[in-house]
């Protein structure tokens, strides 16, 4: 970001003064300790004073940190762990005797080790990795890095990283790899302990932090990307990305301009990966549930792709402003659907994503804060605001914007926007007043601009206009459904012969939405009739036990039981948990209580909410 900061600062989120210094650079020497099930060393900031005042003191976020010592320039200041603030942590203080002068950079070095509470990293066992050894990954969005070390923890600030990390086992960061050491047993490494060493010289915010350990092997799938994951799913992650990954950065930089980051690459993360892919530089994590066999589910890519370009080159400045990161990535992403399949694909994607919108409005409630494009996020925790609503409610004010302007003239700004804000944090205001400056010398587009009522689309809860879709590819999908509504025919195999698996999913969202929910027969016939049940596409699996479930079909109660075993992304796993709440509360406590460490500790914190609400387990 620029050093020219709003004041007071734009991100209600950290506890950093971040509005009298920046992080420029940030290093850090860790160990991985599988045993402990910590990592610990030494973290190096490279802060630089913004502002004329002379601040006696440094402000760091932090979170179920142990921090042991503090080092300024070399020396040992006065500092202080402050007490625990919820949910943002204790922010660590470092006294200055003197002030530094605006643009003049001092040197913090901090011994650091993470504690058992840590929130964002997962340590997962052989058993849990379907291997002979453990893993570690970090998620790190959106606060949670500071749990992994004292950092400015807000996406209004970016810098350069440079990762030097001891394992046993191999390490992927969000970084571009060079080098790897072989390491002497000593008093902080085992036998067969390495040294990876990465750098990212493109400025990231904090979230974008990443580290993974494990057993991990890698295959080419591009000639500027690799896959990683287990040895044992390598073929099959191959096989499942190879076709598409350079013809998406191919497309993508058609609409865009040149990819940035010189690597595209995809580490493929353990079942209890909670998210379907995590944007982080170099290497996009992406979950298992993506390698369906099918290649149907690739799109997940297009999406953390686009990511490069919204949410990684250019940030929103706060997770009030978190529509900036995902409705121009889920815009990019239907575009270069459209551009590699045809445009009825965008539309079509379009219809998935106004159903999910639909339900998390629903969720929520339409009045509520957490549906507005533009939320309210002070004393809050950005975790509790995550769902569709920032990918879907942005996204269809981007096309709206489009359509306002006209798509060719949309088009030639869609590149000015990202070289506008490259390497920059920005917020919605800033946007707004972009585009109407870009078009502010063509009439007729700056008066359709200036005719937007942009208060509503920021600031109104619930759902915003629906969109004029093009059903082309899903009107098979509904007149299906509507068969299975009035239950007036007899269904057959061939009832979906030649369909996609997402327009099975289109019609399993649909058969979903029905005011009255299927019975128990029905739901049955379904399943057994076109075999959605044996899907290997979680996709459509799941999306068939919640039909089955809204049905009370007492047949899918112990198969959802054991798929929420075996995967855990939140996508899947909250919804399902709800509904078998619904059906057979039992079941789904049990479920829970036998499953949680299996959970990533954001997944499990908001199962939890889902399943017990915010106070004691009852």
């Amino acid at each position: 970001m620029s050093t020219s900061i709003v004041n007071p600062p734009r991100d209600p989120n950290t506890l950093s003064n971040y509005h009298n210094f920046l992080t420029t650079h940030t290093e850090v020497n860790f160990n991985i300790d599988f045993e402990k099930r910590n990592i610990s060393g030494n973290v190096a900031l490279t802060l630089k004073s913004i502002t004329d005042a002379a601040a006696k003191e440094i402000l760091l976020d932090t979170s179920f940190l142990n921090v042991k010592d503090v080092v300024l320039d070399g020396k040992t200041p006065k500092w202080d762990l402050l007490p625990r603030f919820e949910p943002y942590g204790s922010a660590l203080k470092i006294s200055l005797e003197d002030g530094v002068q605006n643009g003049k950079s001092v040197q913090l070095e901090m011994s650091t080790e993470t504690t058992e509470e840590c929130t964002a990293i997962q340590w997962l066992t052989p058993a849990q990795t379907r291997s002979e050894h453990p893993y570690m990954f970090t998620q790190c969005q959106a606060i949670h890095t500071r749990s992994v070390f004292p950092c400015q923890d807000t996406p209004d600030v970016k810098g350069t990283v440079q990762f030097n990390i001891e394992s046993p086992l191999p390490v992927i960061a969000s970084g571009l790899s060079i080098g790897v050491k072989d390491l002497e047993k000593g008093a902080n490494s085992a036998i067969g302990t390495k040294l990876y060493t990465f750098e990212q010289n493109i400025p990231i915010p904090s979230y974008l932090f990443a580290l993974a350990s494990g057993d991990i092997a890698k295959a080419p799938i591009g000639p500027r990307s690799v896959v990683a994951t287990g040895p044992k799913e390598l073929k099959a992650a191959q096989w499942e990305l190879e076709e598409s990954t350079e013809r998406y950065i191919e497309t993508v930089e058609k609409i865009v301009f040149p990819y940035q980051w010189t690597e595209y690459n995809v580490l493929v993360l353990p079942p209890s990966f909670p998210y379907g892919g995590m944007e982080n530089p170099v290497y996009t994590y992406a979950t298992p549930t993506m390698i369906s066999g099918d290649r149907e589910n690739v799109d997940v890519i297009a999406h953390e792709l686009s990511h490069s370009y919204s949410g990684n080159l250019v940030s929103n400045a706060s997770w009030e402003h978190f529509w900036l990161n995902e409705g121009w990535t889920t815009y990019l992403e239907r575009r270069l659907q459209a551009a590699v399949h045809g445009e009825p694909h965008r539309d079509f994607s379009s219809i998935i994503g106004w159903k999910s919108l639909q339900d998390s409005v629903k969720q929520f409630g339409d009045s509520h804060e957490f549906t507005k494009m533009v939320v309210d996020l002070k004393g809050k925790d950005p975790d509790d605001a995550f769902s569709s609503i920032p990918y879907e409610k942005g996204y269809t004010f981007l096309s709206y914007l489009e359509n306002q302007v006209t798509k060719n003239k949309w088009n030639t700004y869609i590149p000015h926007y990202f070289t506008t804000f490259a390497r920059r944090s920005l917020d919605s205001y800033d946007f707004k007043a972009n585009l109407l400056s870009f078009f502010a010398s063509d009439t007729i587009a700056s008066k359709a601009l200036n005719d937007v009522d942009w208060d509503s689309w920021f600031y109104t809860p619930g759902l915003p206009p629906k969109p004029n879709f093009d059903t082309s590819l899903v009107d098979v999908c509904y007149d299906l459904a509507s068969k299975w509504e009035t239950g007036k025919f007899e269904p057959r195999q061939e009832d979906i012969k030649g369909w996609s698996a997402n327009q099975v999913v289109v019609f399993l969202d649909t058969v979903q939405a029905f005011a009255k929910p299927l019975d128990e027969r029905a739901s049955q016939t379904m399943g057994s009739t076109y075999g959605f049940a044996k899907s290997q596409n979680v996709e459509v699996v799941s999306r068939y036990y919640q039909a089955a479930l809204k049905a009370k079909d007492e047949t899918v109660f112990k198969p959802t039981a054991e798929l929420l075993g075996k995967v855990g992304r939140m996508k899947f796993v909250r919804p399902l948990y709800r509904l078998l709440n619904e059906a057979d509360r039992a079941l789904a406590v049990e479920t829970f209580e036998k499953n949680k460490d299996f959970y990533h500790p954001i997944c499990k914190n908001l199962v939890e909410k889902d399943l017990f609400g915010k106070g004691t387990k009852s």
